[in-house]
């Protein structure tokens, strides 16, 4: 944390197909959408956690890759 600021882990997600949905969630009591992206075919996106997103919601054929490894949706 660096003045107030978390910087935490990050993903990438490639669209598999367009209309891919990404969809950022909240921290808190009441978990709310706080965000959402459409990525075209092949469109990549790196979401990062902060204080605020807590969780990310990926909607459609994408790969997600992490520090942890890679996710399939269609598998």
């Amino acid at each position: 944390m660096s003045g107030g600021i978390y910087v935490e882990d990050y993903v990438v997600i490639k669209a598999k197909q367009s209309g891919v949905q990404v969809i950022g969630l909240t921290r808190g009591h009441d978990t709310k959408f706080n965000h959402l992206e459409k990525l075209d075919k092949n469109e990549v996106m790196l979401a990062q956690f902060t204080e605020y997103t807590s969780a990310i919601k990926v909607r459609g054929p994408a790969v997600i890759y992490t520090k942890l490894g890679t996710i399939d949706t269609e598998e």
